[in-house]
This record gives structure tokens, sequence and C-alpha cells, in this order.
């Protein structure tokens, strides 16, 4: 008969070995991740692109055939999830509160007009409506974490290639946006007169990565800095929802016709319910500021290993490919939500 010692090991084993077999990928994966961040640090590039960049220089990584590409793949996808889930320890029920209601209104109607302005757009202009979701998402919520977020639950049966492309694509045209306005929003806000209050609003509420948002916002100063970020969380925050809803249209999708091998999407994701965990243990006050900023600083390094790993898996021809026509989608939906931002401050007498 087996010892309690054994039976422990019997599915321990297979497990450590697929550790094993992932860790040169991975690793590969993980380095190139500190190289963007150093760039980042030293030369202001935005992190997520160069990681992006690093990783379709390495596109033999990820090589079926190569000893790398279980690593590159579990980055890609158990990271990537993983570092979505880990957002939520920087939401609390508090700090959208701390906004009031009015502001919460106004960053939640834009998100929403906005994922429904990109849909129909999209539509419009012959893309499909998944695609106009993913960039729309992506400019709405929080960049490249969301588009990523938003591809893992959206994923077409027989599509692999083409989703990924769609990933990308988005990944690097909403970090190249974001770091445009990064530059461009805060010499809008002066011209147009903005207070501390109006101007944290319009920067946290339209630029799309948190760390271009920090960058704007404090470049004018720490009160405006301090809003936009809280502005910018709370948009994060929305990503649990938005992520819902693709799961219940990808459910439908899969209702009306034969299941897809491995049978229906969940109704939510497991990373999402990750980041609905956190966020309400960190409501209640059950994480410590310390634990929540280690969260934080895991998840960035994990988005930035998992971007790493998805720009190993595609190539410049298929990116351009895309054409015009998907860039036109993208600045569209910037635009719209920066319109809409400043039509909602201009509502309610900002200026």
């Amino acid at each position: 008969m087996p010892s309690p010692t054994s039976r422990l090991a019997d599915p321990v084993k297979p497990l450590l070995q697929s550790l094993r077999l992932a860790a040169p990928g991975v690793m590969i994966c993980l380095m190139a991740a500190i190289a963007a961040q150093f760039i980042s640090e030293h030369y202001g590039a935005p992190a997520m692109l160069m990681a992006l960049l690093f990783g379709m220089a390495l596109p033999f990584v990820s090589d079926p055939q190569s000893r790398t590409a279980s690593g590159a793949g579990l980055a890609a996808r158990s990271l990537l999830r993983l570092g979505v889930a880990l957002l939520g320890a920087r939401i609390s029920v508090t700090m959208l509160m701390d906004l009031g209601f009015g502001t919460i209104l106004l960053v939640a109607a834009g998100l929403v007009a906005t994922i429904l302005f990109g849909m129909g757009l999209a539509r419009l202009l012959g893309r499909s409506a998944s695609f106009g979701f993913l960039t729309a998402g992506a400019v709405a919520i929080c960049g490249a974490s969301a588009a990523m977020a938003i591809a893992a639950v959206i994923a077409r049966p027989g599509r692999g290639k083409e989703d990924e492309d769609d990933l990308l694509f988005t990944v690097l045209g909403v970090t190249l946006l974001s770091t445009l306005a990064m530059i461009l929003y805060p010499i809008l806000a002066a011209r147009l007169g903005f207070d501390a209050t109006a101007s944290g609003v319009f920067l946290g509420g339209t630029i799309h990565d948190v760390a271009q948002v920090v960058g704007a916002g404090f470049s004018i100063s720490p009160e405006v800095g301090e809003t936009a970020t809280l502005v910018k969380l709370m948009r994060v925050a929305m990503l649990a929802p938005v992520v819902l809803v693709a799961s219940l249209v990808m459910m439908r999708q899969s209702g009306d016709g034969p299941a897809p091998a491995g049978g229906r999407p969940p109704l939510l994701p497991g990373f999402v319910l990750g980041f609905i965990a956190l966020a309400a243990l960190n409501s209640l006050g059950l994480i410590p500021a310390a634990l929540s900023d280690l969260a934080a600083t895991l998840s960035r390094w994990l988005l930035l290993t998992a971007m790493v790993a998805v720009g190993m898996r595609t190539s410049i021809q298929r990116l351009l490919s895309l054409g015009p026509v998907a860039a036109l989608v993208l600045i569209a939906d910037t635009l719209f939500i920066a319109v809409f931002i400043l039509a909602g401050l201009r509502w309610t007498g900002h200026f």
C-alpha cells in the first residue's frame, strides 16, 4: 500500500517537471522584461512598449521546436492572468468614494460610451465587433493591461494568430497614443484654464496607461497627480465588470453553434475572480499598504514578462496587414473619450 508521502508526491512530480521545462523560456522573458524596465527608467521609454518590441525581436524563443517554447507559452497565458488579478489589490471602495458621485458617474459613462462607440465604429468600417471591444476597452480602462485581460476572454477558436495580432496591434497603439497624450494633455488642460480637480479628472479619465497618467498629473502638481491617479484607478476597477460582459458575450456566441473545444467559457474567468477578491479584501482593510504596494509591483513585472512572451508570437508583417482601418478605430476611440470627458467637465461648470 503506498504511503501518504508517495501519494502526495504523485501529483507534485508532474508539476515540478512542468516547471523545469518552462523555466528557460520564462527566464528569457523575465530578462527581456528587466531590460525593458531599465530602458524605461533611464531613457523615459514606455516599459510596455519596450517589452513588446524586445519580444518581437526574439521570435525563436516561442518556436514550437525549441526548449523555451513551453516557458514562453506559460508567460503569455498564466503570468498574464496572474498579473491582471493582482491589480485588484490597489482598488478599494473608499478610494472610489473619495472622488465624489459626479466624477464617478462621468468617468463610468465615458467608459461605457467609448466601448459602445468603438464596437459600432469597428463594425461600420468592416472590422469585427470583438476587435472594436478590444481596442475600445483598452482605451477606456487601462491600456495594455486591459487589452490583455479582454483578449484572454474573447479569443475565438481557430483564430489564434489573428487574435494575437489584434492584441499586439492594440497594445502597441494604446502605448504610443498614451505617451503622446501624456505630453499634450497637460498643455491642453493649462490652455483651458482647468483647476487642479478638473485637470486631474481630465488626465485620469482620458489617458490610457497608469504610468502615463501619473507622469502627466505630477508634471503639473502633486494635487493634480493624486486626483488623476485616483480617477485612473477607478477606471482600472471597471476592468472586472467589462471582462464579465465580454465573458457573457462569448458564452452567448458559443451557445449559438457548436461548443468550442474545451466547452463554453466560464461566466467569470479565474483571474477576474482573483481581481474582485483582492479588491474586496483591500476595501475591508485586510491588505496592509506595504502588501498592496508589493502586489502592484509584482503585477507590473508579471505583465511586463507576459508582454515579452506575447511579442514573441507575432511578426511585423502580420501587424502591418491589419491596415489603416485598425489604426483609425484606435485613434477615434482615443479622441472620443477625450471629447466625452471634456464635455462632461464643461457641463458640470469646470470651464
